[in-house]
């Protein structure tokens, strides 16, 4: 019989199971995390626990936090296991599971308790995973989007919040009032210059209705940029069953997670930090190299292996990649297009990392999911795919491989696979990306003239044409028959 997760149990797990190295009563909270997801739990959360185990930063524990709705449920039930989270690792070689105990606390799903947790002096950071599309980016100007309904309502009431941004704005004014220095509010999200974004997002909140107080923010708060990864998918009952008949533990909300995980980070904290060197994140002055190489790289990846592999019908990640038609395409494009456009970093090996991303694609144990690659391509492409173009136009590089992965989106977008099956919707934009896909059948510039994606982008003649060449060779003669044209380019 499987052991409920809870404080109390960590003795009586399996010998297998690795449980906290310290006591959790003696450690105390420096950290408020909003959004308690999968990749938070997987990530900074594991970094913590075995920093904790060291002996070291014993005030610097997760406190929760969230504003949307599946927060709360995270929060109900991790409550019911005092705060305990099994990570299990899904290396090919052997799985191995963890429990971690660096979260300490929940803070109620509403703004006035977040507020009032964000002001204990004893919080030094505020740190965030809320998704690369929650940080209110107009994706025409990719600028700061101030019409979005939410924003307005948070501007017009900034000492009521319901947004993120809005409830750090809050806590940060009620610090300043009582002469206390302003957290640190530091991104972990999967967005190029995460912590740019970040500031920019708070400080124009701000300006909208308080100018004097968005410079003293923008002048006092760090928000350093940083590099995140580990493929975390998404917890199914696949995975609560596994934590329990392979590890004897019943968790509603355990976490399956790749061995492998990377942590690059600006080293700028002016209120302190755990000493997270000690479990290996690196610290370096500019994270942006780091992070361009994987957006490009593993992100990119993602990108290029999604579509032609749900338009072929595979459903896992590493089925996909045992196609050698798809693992080929995903080596050329890399190779070809997106690696040369990267300039060099010293030290770093791009192909190397090119390999170690292609194995941990492939790697079976994780069991991540196409239609989870999938996801959200209006948020997604214009992060990882097009920014890609716009620097091989500048650089003249040839664009087809790129072009190819962006007429595969709009060939899935239409709505069917190759095999007549529906492909339901996964993307807020799903019913104009439909429409404008199923008319770039006829006239491939239906497609590019959405601007909330494409911006200027969709009106460069030569992107335009090589998209045209590439949708049309999709629909006249399949993916298969596209990608090995491509493949026999060289």
């Amino acid at each position: 019989m499987a052991t409920p997760l809870n404080q109390t149990a960590l003795e009586s797990l399996p010998r297998d199971v690795t449980t906290p190295a310290y006591d959790r009563d003696a450690l105390s909270a420096g950290i408020v995390h909003v959004g308690v997801g999968n990749f938070h739990r997987a990530h900074m959360a594991v970094y913590l626990d075995r920093l904790f185990g060291q002996g070291e930063s014993h005030d610097w524990a997760i406190l929760g936090a969230g504003v949307r709705q599946g927060d709360a449920k995270m929060r109900e039930a991790l409550k019911a296991q005092d705060w305990l989270t099994t990570v299990v690792e899904l290396d090919p070689a052997g799985l191995s599971a963890r429990v971690t105990g660096s979260m300490i606390d929940f803070a109620e799903v509403d703004p006035a308790q977040t507020i009032a947790r964000m002001t204990d002096p004893a919080i030094r950071i505020v740190s965030l995973t809320v998704t690369e599309g929650g940080y209110f980016v107009d994706a025409v100007t990719d600028g700061f989007n101030a019409e979005h309904p939410e924003i307005k309502a948070d501007a017009a009431s900034l000492r009521a919040p319901k947004t993120v941004f809005g409830i750090i704005l809050e806590a940060l004014r009620q610090r300043r009032e009582a002469g206390t220095p302003p957290f640190t509010v530091m991104t972990c999200d999967n967005l190029p210059h995460n912590g740019k974004v970040c500031r920019r997002t708070t400080v124009e909140l701000a300006r909208l209705s308080d100018p004097d107080f968005a410079d003293w923010v923008d002048g006092n708060v760090a928000f350093p940029n940083s590099m995140v990864d580990c493929i975390t998918p998404a917890t199914s009952d696949r995975e609560r069953q596994m934590v329990a008949e392979r590890f004897g533990i019943t968790d509603a909300v355990p976490v399956a997670c790749e061995p492998f995980r990377q942590w690059v980070l600006e080293d700028d904290f002016p209120q302190g930090r755990p000493a997270l060197e000690k479990v290996g994140v690196e610290f370096v002055e500019d994270v942006a190299p780091f992070e361009l190489m994987k957006l490009r790289i593993l992100n990119g990846g993602h990108a290029a292996i999604a579509y032609p592999s749900a338009l072929m019908g595979h459903h896992y990640v590493h089925d996909a990649m045992a196609d050698p038609r798809v693992a080929s395409w995903l080596e050329a494009l890399e190779l070809r297009e997106i690696m040369p456009t990267l300039a060099p970093i010293p030290g770093t090996d791009y192909e190397e990392y090119r390999q170690t991303v292609a194995t941990r694609f492939a790697n079976p144990e994780v069991g991540d999911t196409i239609p989870r690659l999938c996801l959200d391509g209006s948020n997604r492409q214009p992060k990882f795919i097009l920014p890609t173009i716009r620097d091989a136009l500048a650089q003249d590089r040839p664009i087809e491989g790129l072009a190819l992965e962006v007429a595969l989106w709009c060939r899935y977008c239409a709505g069917t696979d190759e095999a007549g099956n529906a492909i339901p919707p996964n993307d807020d934009n799903h019913a104009e990306l439909k429409d404008l896909a199923l008319k770039a059948k006829e006239d491939p510039a239906a497609f590019l003239s959405n601007r909330m994606v494409f911006g200027a982008l969709g009106q460069e003649l030569q992107f335009l044409r090589a998209f045209s060449d590439q949708l049309h060779m999709l629909w006249n003669d399949g993916v298969a028959a596209t990608l090995d044209r491509y493949l026999a380019q060289g």
